[in-house]
């Protein structure tokens, strides 16, 4: 009976220590978004009417202008899942760039084509049209 009563006694403790610091986490997100809201409101009224000749703004349209970017640009996701997934594809990205040729060639591939390229196209075509001519006579 006493290990039950322990037991449950180390869950309610963990429970309202969690719960602590989720209500103290929201509010300390609280506050530091009313503070951006005032430094985003002093830095528009600062700079926006000397350079564009725009109107100063209240605390809350600088709070609704900074939630309207937030919406418009996104909130981002900044989780290390999403990281090693960008790792990821930079390396694969990295390694098939290695891997490519030279490309400082490629200037010549507009006069080759125009010189050279419909010709062997056609020919390579019609080699293709007879082999799988001669691959049906062989099926036959």
């Amino acid at each position: 009976m006493e290990h039950r009563h322990r037991y449950y006694e180390r869950k309610m403790e963990k429970f309202v220590t969690t719960g602590f610091k989720v209500f103290f986490v929201i509010i300390l997100f609280t506050i530091l978004v009313l503070i951006a809201g005032y430094v985003f409101m002093r830095l528009w009224n600062w700079l926006m009417p000397d350079l564009f000749g725009l109107t100063t703004i209240s605390y809350w349209q600088a709070l609704g202008l900074m939630l309207l970017a937030k919406f418009l640009f996104g909130f981002g996701n900044h989780s290390s899942k999403s990281s090693k997934k960008r790792q990821r594809r930079e390396r694969k990205l990295e390694r098939f760039c290695k891997s490519e040729k030279d490309f400082s060639e490629w200037k010549h591939y507009d006069q080759f084509w125009k010189e050279e390229g419909e010709q062997a196209f056609n020919n390579y075509v019609e080699r293709m049209k007879n082999d799988e001519g001669n691959d049906s006579e062989q099926k036959a």
